[in-house]
């Protein structure tokens, strides 16, 4: 069975073909760094991520770029508010960014560009719509015409007309029609700037996505994805901009992911829901988080409560527990011949539909549930008198791969106690003695996966937490 993917250009399920066999071009839309991001932010890092991964699992080989926007309204805002400079404030929250979706099991993208580094790219854009008579300056800005593109609004399935009832041309803008919008701003006094052919400014929002999307995977994408709520305006006229200075199609496939509820309530500042993610991942392990998050299907609202959290928590301990039991029974289970092949046919079968779940545009939901089948009848199989390693091998390396595409651990991180790092200190000081340093840097490199800082002083071995 081949993958399908719900595609919001034409609203239905299609059948997924890359345009180069074996190879998937994917672009997601990143964050605009001013600040800490919000589990909002978070839910398409962990969804677009599985993706990839299943991709991956599937045989591709995926260039996956996600975006960053370092120029921006909100950016110089918060740089003025700091007394900063906008590049300082935009590297400490993309660091943050990736920090926090890193805990959470986010794969590096092949390609994070960011608006700064792709100026030149941006301006060699907007002057090549220009020239072909998709776009205007006016008094230092440019402005994109949609009604110059006759496909505008197919993504989000709305008539020129009826976006042009509600637009608005604001005090201090200088465009033709309402429904144009901005590729370049003139820079206003103090602000940071780049030189163009329409004087100092920096780009618009939409423009950069065009312009970075092209330079790293090409003029025609296989996958475009980001939030629900980028479908109007920003991949409209996305679409529009790629499309009238490509003249090619831009993205074979839209994903848009749905939205995230706090308590029944849509999040926002107003009514003081507004989680930040790296506050949750303080609180709560970030597999569990991400566990959640993929509990629901992509395409789907998530309601966010501390009691479906709880819950995906028992949930996947389960698994964890049952993999755990595994790994210990292994240890005392022979290979018997001729023995097991029901159970050997049983978890094909379940790979099988894990499989089919997937192949059914990404639904890790169900495919969740395939693995709760996969750990039911691992914890029955335990239960039996004879256990054969090469059973116990499948039931492992099933579940293993079902959680590499899920993105989630199956033994737990666990934190050493106090006395466990002194006993291993002790330890390396023995094998130190006994000039045995091979097991003493073994020892060091352990600890320091853990976080654990050792300092060799005249007084003896020091250690911290890093």
């Amino acid at each position: 069975m081949s993958i399908k993917v719900y595609n919001t250009l034409t609203r239905q399920k299609e059948a997924f073909k890359p345009l180069e066999e074996g190879k998937v071009k994917m672009y997601v839309c990143g964050p605009t760094v001013y600040n800490y991001i919000h589990i909002g932010n978070a839910r398409p890092a962990i969804v677009f991520d599985s993706v990839r991964r299943y991709l991956e699992y599937k045989g591709y080989e995926v260039e996956y770029v996600l975006n960053f926007t370092d120029v921006d309204d909100k950016i110089i805002k918060r740089a003025n508010e700091l007394g900063e400079e906008v590049k300082a404030v935009a590297d400490r929250y993309i660091d943050a960014y990736l920090e926090d979706v890193g805990a959470l099991g986010v794969k590096q993208a092949t390609y994070n560009p960011r608006v700064m580094e792709t100026m030149d790219d941006i301006i060699a854009f907007i002057k090549g719509l220009i020239e072909k008579g998709f776009a205007y300056e006016a008094g230092g800005d440019v402005y994109f015409k949609p009604r110059a593109f006759k496909e505008y609004g197919k993504l989000s399935h709305q008539s020129i007309d009826e976006l042009r009832s509600g637009a608005r041309i604001q005090v201090g803008e200088k465009k033709e029609d309402p429904l144009d919008f901005a590729l370049w701003k003139q820079a206003k006094d103090g602000e940071v700037a780049w030189d163009s052919p329409w004087g100092q400014g920096r780009p618009g929002w939409h423009i950069e996505c065009s312009a970075m999307a092209k330079k790293y995977l090409g003029e025609t994408i296989d996958i475009h994805a980001g939030g629900q709520d980028l479908t109007f305006p920003h991949h409209e006229n996305e679409i529009a901009q790629s499309e009238a200075g490509n003249g090619k199609s831009f993205a074979r496939y839209w994903m848009h992911n749905g939205y995230i509820n706090i308590d029944n309530e849509k999040m926002s500042k107003s009514l003081g829901n507004f989680v930040l993610t790296r506050d949750l991942i303080t609180q709560h392990d970030p597999q569990v988080i991400r566990f959640f998050m993929l509990s629901v299907h992509y395409r789907n609202p998530i309601n966010f409560t501390e009691e479906l959290l709880e819950s995906a928590k028992n949930s996947l301990e389960r698994i964890r527990t049952a993999y755990v039991n595994l790994k210990h029974r292994k240890q005392s289970s022979m290979n018997l011949a001729g023995d097991g092949q029901q159970w050997l046919d049983k978890i094909a079968q379940l790979k099988q539909q894990f499989e089919t779940e997937m192949d059914d545009d990404f639904n890790t939901a169900n495919a969740i549930s395939v693995l709760f089948d996969l750990t039911k009848e691992a914890n029955v199989y335990l239960e039996s008198n004879q256990t054969t390693t090469k059973v116990i091998d499948s039931f492992m390396e099933t579940a293993e791969s079902f959680m590499q595409v899920l993105g989630i651990d199956l033994v737990q991180e666990e934190e050493l106690l106090d006395e466990d790092v002194e006993a291993l200190i002790e330890e390396r000081t023995e094998a130190r003695n006994k000039r045995d340093f091979a097991r003493a840097d073994e020892i060091r490199d352990m600890l320091k996966e853990k976080n654990i800082i050792l300092e060799d002083t005249p007084q003896g071995v020091r250690w911290k937490r890093g």
